[in-house]
């Protein structure tokens, strides 16, 4: 059965859709459109793409449009698992995009080159704080990643030059229950590194510019839990 955007009691992504009409989610589409030009370098034609956490799955369907030869939009938390989402939005907008993305339901832990194939664009967005191993979920996603990583996430612990992970007690960020642990930029690096990418991007770049009135700030802890956005490649 189709489901009609009308029918979508809540979204996160919003959407300009073919016919003009748009829906309002809690993500902005200005947000998600600037988003979207720091994410996709360019053209996406011939490209396979797999979208880890895809939700409403704007991003799924913005690298369709962007000329990717195939989609997979993956998610469990959002669709059928302990986040208060579900699939709802994503197949209104399926089908009011008439797009081709495919859709599995299932963790990121379960996620298997050997079942699910490898891509040449891989994307891990607004995961990592959700999961309570986001070691294993990042080297999965890197398995699964033929060329380039694009993962966005919460940063925390930018004073430490160390690789480190800071764990949240219960409704300590964005009092969400959800929400677990954050890497600092250190960490990200080591860890991409370590899953054989040889080339790391961040942005913003200023993440990794602490000045000393800013190191001494956040150990006096008036740190802000920055988001970041990491492309990787092979």
């Amino acid at each position: 059965m189709t489901v009609a955007a009308q029918d979508v009691t809540r979204w996160f992504h919003s959407f300009r859709f073919p016919d003009g009409e748009q829906v309002a989610g809690i993500k902005t589409i200005e947000t998600l459109e600037r988003e979207e030009t720091e994410i996709f370098r360019g053209d996406m034609s011939g490209r396979s793409l797999l979208d880890i956490g895809a939700w409403d799955g704007y991003f799924s369907y913005a690298a369709e449009r962007r000329g990717a030869a195939e989609v997979l939009a993956t998610d469990h938390f959002c669709w059928s698992g302990p986040g208060w989402g579900n699939k709802a939005g994503f197949d209104a907008a399926h089908a009011r995009f008439g797009s081709k993305v495919r859709a599995i339901d299932v963790d990121p832990l379960d996620l298997d080159p050997e079942i699910h194939g490898r891509y040449d664009d891989v994307l891990l967005l607004g995961v990592l704080y959700h999961v309570t191993d986001p070691y294993r979920v990042l080297e999965k996603a890197a398995a699964m990643c033929s060329d380039h990583l694009v993962v966005e996430t919460v940063t925390a612990l930018r004073s430490l030059d160390i690789p480190a992970m800071r764990l949240y007690t219960e409704l300590e960020l964005n009092d969400d229950p959800t929400n677990f642990w954050a890497l600092n930029i250190a960490a990200i690096r080591h860890l991409l590194t370590r899953f054989g990418f040889t080339r790391i991007e961040v942005l913003p770049a200023d993440l990794e510019n602490v000045t000393w009135r800013r190191r001494i700030g956040m150990l006096l802890g008036r740190e802000q839990n920055r988001r970041a956005i990491v492309h990787a490649w092979r």
